[in-house]
């Protein structure tokens, strides 16, 4: 997997939406139950039965939101000790959940450290053009517009499933879609492992490309032994989304700067 670090593709004007975005993906993860101190590894039974209520409640289900059947228990947060030893409480939901504004709750909601700052690294260095090229309204009704299509995607697919399903990751999909519709000669900088971490600069279509093409072989369950786990498929449904969202757009966008000096090496320049 390369790892994006830099685009060699000036915006215009400063991207407000996706600074806002970033900003409040962070703070809702922070406020999640647990979330804050995952770092350190401090997984409490307490705080597990927490987690779980929060993400009944503000989650994605497949199953509610294509068939609306509501649980009739679910976790309350609390603790009791049963026949088996201590564990989570269920019982009657106390609120009443809109299954179709739950996919926007979901896209504030990540997992852990690592899935929100990958899903923010990618927003934050493709997300600025295409906030550029559409405008800031544009781009914010463009993202949940991917957001919502991903999810949909997903739970059509996965239609039974009492699973939650989280994350911006549908979303960002669909900024990446949209970058290589609209910027597909723009240069990349990546950091590729082989042995050490070897800096390139690559053109946006080998490196989205290859993202979309790992998330394919992902979603069929080669070559990942955590494909249950990770919505490839709602990943796959915000790209294209984001593509053909985008495409109309193609006649008016200005190209990229021509990319000067090597394409790799300690010769080269992030800046260049």
């Amino acid at each position: 997997m390369v790892i994006p670090v830099h685009d060699v593709n000036p915006a215009r004007r400063t991207p407000w939406v996706t600074y806002a975005l970033i900003a409040a993906n962070v703070v809702v993860f922070l406020s999640m139950p647990g979330m804050a101190g995952s770092v350190a590894g401090d997984g409490s039974l307490a705080q597990l039965c927490h987690l779980q209520a929060y993400l009944d409640q503000y989650a994605v289900m497949p199953r509610e939101l294509i068939h609306h059947q509501m649980s009739r228990l679910v976790p309350t947060g609390d603790i009791a000790v049963g026949p088996q030893g201590p564990g989570c409480v269920v019982g009657p939901p106390g609120y009443d959940k809109s299954p179709e504004l739950s996919v926007l709750t979901a896209m504030f909601l990540h997992g852990s450290w690592l899935h929100l700052l990958g899903n923010m690294l990618f927003l934050l260095i493709f997300g600025n053009n295409i906030e550029d090229r559409m405008g800031h309204i544009r781009f914010a009704l463009f993202y949940v517009a991917c957001g919502y299509a991903a999810a949909y995607g997903f739970a059509l697919a996965n239609s039974s499933s009492g699973d939650p399903l989280i994350g911006a990751s549908g979303a960002i999909a669909g900024v990446l879609g949209a970058y290589l519709a609209l910027y597909p000669k723009a240069r990349v900088w990546v950091l590729v492992p082989f042995l050490i971490f070897l800096p390139l600069r690559l053109p946006a279509w080998i490196v989205l490309g290859f993202w979309f093409g790992l998330q394919a072989v992902y979603s069929s369950g080669e070559a990942v032994s955590d494909a249950g786990t990770v919505a490839y498929l709602a990943h796959i449904v915000g790209f294209l989304a984001g593509m053909l969202i985008a495409w109309p757009l193609r006649p008016g966008t200005p190209p990229p700067p021509e990319p000067r000096g090597v394409l790799f090496g300690r010769r080269a320049r992030p800046g260049r």
